[in-house]
């Protein structure tokens, strides 16, 4: 089932990372500015975000297996139609289809195999589930490299049609037939919930992608969106709680521990993590001078740690708990990024590349224990709604982090006119990084000690053990 649920996903995953290194090209193939062809990611980013509230519901009424067919088969739709795209706007309409099949791929993956795992060896199975967000950033852009050099960006959105189809015939050949019975109630759409969640959630993560080198968190283009996103999403928990079931995400989730400590976690990590992964490839590109495959080239190192890691931080996290884990991998984060916080122009690169490969086996870990403890203690109808609680939390507090990151650079190098003063900036920002990953450490402790909760079976036997033995007779 891991197999067949990774060949599946790892489309989705080169998809977003492919795209990345052809934007500039894009502007010249397509003749469209550089401001309309960033919307070929952005659209992609916004309707991940409109359909991943919508996975559970639809999981609950086609079952996971068709489920995952018809997503792969709207993705598959939604790639080719992009190779065909005749310019700018329909190639970002066409961007936009694969991005809503991409939306319920994502926490449907964690979801089927976490229902599958039963709730055993969280660890393991979040090492094994993690490996396509490993795999993207190491050959998404060499891939897209290759294929621009090779090939003309059609061939972007091309490579995506053989994980489609083999991911298809495997999900038909190996998923199980979980559909509802005939006869079983449906699970109706929460309409009210889903016209204040899909939009306010999109529009949050609208707002902080619009914080750059010009806007701010006080102009209107991102504070309108954020607002907005606010509001909406804020309207979503009182109507959420009123329902006593059939909320599209229920809320009432946070009562559990292992869920509001573990989402806590990914938000604010995500703020440090994934705000100081989209600073490296830019002092790359901006301070070393690197191309855009330079830079992805650069940045293997991160990857292979964090592919490398996961069987031994899965293992360590089924057997000393994620918290233990989490608080190492978060301490090891920070210290692996403090090398950055003192770069400059002319720092030694061997010396950068082994801080990223420490940082990698760091990431691989900061992300694994955290989110497979949210599954800790969850009920088999539980775990799509984790799956999407903590999806959306950790890609919010990656928006922010950026957002905040992006500002702080710019503020350092509006007037930069010399490597060295670029590289100053760089330096700067990396530190806010290690300070915000250190204002996390602490919050690992709210994290459960151990993946798996006491089974009381095994309790009871305990105590009749004890009861019946020789020292207490």
């Amino acid at each position: 089932m891991a197999i067949t649920l990774i060949v599946g996903a790892l489309g989705v995953v080169f998809d977003t990372t492919i795209i990345s290194v052809a934007l500039n090209g894009l502007t010249e193939d397509l003749d469209a500015p550089l401001s309309t062809i960033q919307w070929v990611s952005t659209g992609y980013m916004l309707a991940v975000f409109i359909t991943i509230p919508l996975a559970g519901w639809a999981q609950s009424r086609l079952g996971g297996r068709h489920l995952w067919i018809a997503a792969l088969g709207g993705f598959l739709a939604g790639s080719i139609l992009s190779a065909l795209a005749w310019n700018a706007t329909s190639l970002i309409v066409f961007r936009i289809v694969q991005g809503l099949a991409g939306g319920i791929m994502m926490p449907l993956m964690y979801t089927l195999l976490m229902q599958a795992a039963k709730g055993r060896n969280i660890g393991k199975v979040m090492a094994i589930i993690t490996v396509p967000t490993a795999l993207g950033p190491i050959l998404g852009p060499v891939l897209g490299g290759l294929i621009l050099h090779l090939a003309d960006w059609r061939w972007l959105f091309f490579i995506n049609i053989p994980f489609c189809l083999v991911g298809m015939w495997l999900a038909r050949r190996n998923l199980p037939d979980d559909r509802p019975a005939p006869d079983s109630p449906r699970t109706r759409l929460d309409t009210v919930g889903l016209l204040l969640l899909c939009p306010g959630s999109a529009a949050l993560l609208y707002g902080l992608s619009q914080v750059d080198g010009i806007a701010d968190f006080s102009d209107a283009q991102v504070l309108i969106p954020l607002l907005a996103g606010l509001a909406l999403v804020g309207g979503f928990i009182p109507w959420a709680l009123a329902r006593d079931s059939g909320s599209l995400i229920d809320v009432r989730m946070f009562r559990h521990r292992s869920v509001s400590s573990s989402s806590t976690l990914l938000f604010l990590g995500g703020i440090s993590l994934f705000g100081s992964m989209m600073l490296l490839p830019l002092y790359f590109q901006q301070v070393r001078g690197a191309t855009p495959l330079g830079a992805g080239l650069l940045l293997i190192p991160q990857g292979l740690g964090a592919l490398v890691a996961r069987g031994l931080v899965g293992t360590y996290t089924d057997r000393v708990g994620p918290r233990a884990v989490s608080l190492v991998a978060f301490i090891l984060v920070a210290a692996s990024t403090v090398p950055f916080a003192f770069v400059t122009a002319n720092t030694n690169e061997i010396l950068l590349m082994a801080a990223l490969f420490i940082r990698g086996i760091a990431l691989g870990a900061a992300m694994i224990a955290p989110m497979g403890a949210a599954y800790v203690g969850l009920e088999h109808e539980e775990i799509p709604d984790a799956s999407i609680i903590t999806r959306v939390a950790q890609q919010i507090g990656g928006a922010v982090g950026i957002a905040v990151l992006v500002v702080i650079l710019q503020q350092h190098i509006g007037d930069a006119d010399t490597s060295s003063a670029l590289a100053g900036g760089f330096s700067h920002a990396f530190r806010w990084s290690v300070a915000l990953t250190i204002a996390a450490v602490p919050l690992c402790l709210l994290l459960p000690s151990r993946t798996e909760p006491a089974d009381p079976a095994d309790d009871k036997a305990e105590q009749i053990s004890e009861k019946t033995s020789p020292a207490a007779q």
